[in-house]
């Protein structure tokens, strides 16, 4: 049924994103999908942040979030599941739903924050303008408790 599926990573708080990493591993394994992970970085490459970094930095940095993303994948995912990686700048919904076209991936699954109404009406969530922006079909993993 599936082929591609992307899971948005969020380093910061890699507990967040073990269970929509979880249930996506089992959907692979029943479907013989690959995997795809991705983390997000903000505009490192914005003209603006760029100029108090040295030259080299934002490779530097993407590379490191990478050998990040590569530690957990390595803790996460159980051998035998295929799986890539991707390290996207820029708003997290757009770097989520780009990667997510350019891999032709079928479908996103992702973990919600849990937030209430009156807050997600004044910032909007990442999980929300997924859904809204995207062409496929996203799996939205309710947090527990």
């Amino acid at each position: 049924m599936y082929k591609h599926i992307l899971v948005p990573v969020d380093l910061n708080d890699e507990s967040f994103a073990d269970k929509a990493v979880e249930h996506a591993v089992w959907l692979a394994e029943q479907t013989g999908a690959t995997l795809h992970l991705l983390t997000a970085l903000p505009g490192i490459h914005n003209s603006m942040v760029q100029s108090y970094f040295p030259e080299d930095a934002a490779r530097q940095m993407k590379q490191d979030v990478r050998n990040n993303l590569k530690a957990f994948a390595e803790r996460i995912v159980p051998e035998g599941v295929t799986y890539d990686l991707s390290v996207a700048e820029g708003k997290p919904y757009k770097a989520i739903v780009k990667t997510a076209d350019n891999l032709a991936c079928d479908l996103i699954v992702m973990p919600s924050h849990k937030r209430s109404k009156a807050n997600k009406l004044i910032i909007g969530s990442v999980a929300s303008k997924v859904l809204e922006q995207s062409k496929i079909n996203v799996l939205i993993m309710k947090p527990q408790g």
